[in-house]
């Protein structure tokens, strides 16, 4: 078992502070594959939203590698996509998703974002109607450097948001978050608008999974944890979601004590 160095409640969000990331990445997919097959054990299929980027990495390894899921019994969905990209450029979020999951669990359904479509409104309806069909079992989260989740950055984001589904522009830190990813040139080139899931069917979730490691994180999980409960900093709302947990590296931590 890793070692978990600290945890505590802020509010009622529980928060979970790991020695490295790969130590909180193997303990959390221990923690996601047991309420999986849990629930599996209940109910027939499961609904999961997953989250991209690099937060994710590790933790979606170590939970293929587990195994031990029937995930012929689990549709999936996530939570954002950039707008007009199609699902083979490598920034596509898409890409990400079918070749890190879909392609190696082979799950009952993923249904997809499809940045690319010729009329977005349209496309946020479709995908609106595909979340509403069933209630989401286990949401994976991580925070952006803005505290965003999903696409919901600071200027756009609603805690009572009456959409599901919606077409947002994206803010400077976000786009410079995206650029270090590497998969685009340039500022200019990294698009401008992208889908996003809203909050409220986030905290709709059964069960909410939150990792935020790195210490390019350690300021907004500060703010997150010690401000205001407040759309500045999206993410805080997880405060007030008892089903919620936050995993933590000593290095995205390292501000809060």
């Amino acid at each position: 078992m890793p070692d978990v160095t600290t945890s505590f409640d802020c509010d009622h969000l529980r928060v979970q502070i790991y020695n490295s990331e790969t130590e909180m990445a193997e303990d959390v997919a221990e923690i996601v594959q047991k309420y999986l097959d849990d629930l599996l054990q209940r109910q027939d299929t499961i609904a999961l939203l997953l989250a991209t980027g690099n937060s994710q990495l590790k933790f979606l390894d170590a939970l293929i590698a587990l195994g031990g899921i029937d995930w012929s019994r689990i549709t999936l969905f996530h939570l954002d996509e950039y707008l007009g990209i199609n699902a083979d450029h490598p920034a596509s979020f898409r890409y990400y998703l079918r070749e890190r999951v879909e392609k190696r669990v082979f799950p009952r359904q993923f249904h997809y974002i499809e940045g690319d479509a010729l009329e977005p409104v349209t496309e946020c309806d479709r995908y609106t109607k595909l979340l509403k069909a069933q209630p989401i079992d286990l949401c994976l989260l991580g925070v952006g450097e803005n505290g965003h989740l999903a696409f919901n950055d600071p200027a756009v984001a609603d805690f009572e948001d009456p959409a599901n589904v919606k077409l947002v522009k994206l803010d400077q830190v976000n786009r410079q978050q995206q650029l270090k990813t590497g998969y685009f040139p340039n500022l200019e080139t990294v698009p401008q608008y992208a889908f996003t899931v809203t909050i409220p069917v986030i905290c709709a979730a059964k069960k909410i999974i939150c990792l935020a490691p790195d210490p390019r994180k350690a300021k907004i999980v500060k703010e997150i944890l010690h401000g205001d409960i407040t759309t500045n900093y999206p993410a805080s709302i997880l405060r007030k979601q008892p089903q919620a947990s936050l995993f933590l590296d000593v290095n995205s931590a390292k501000l809060l004590f």
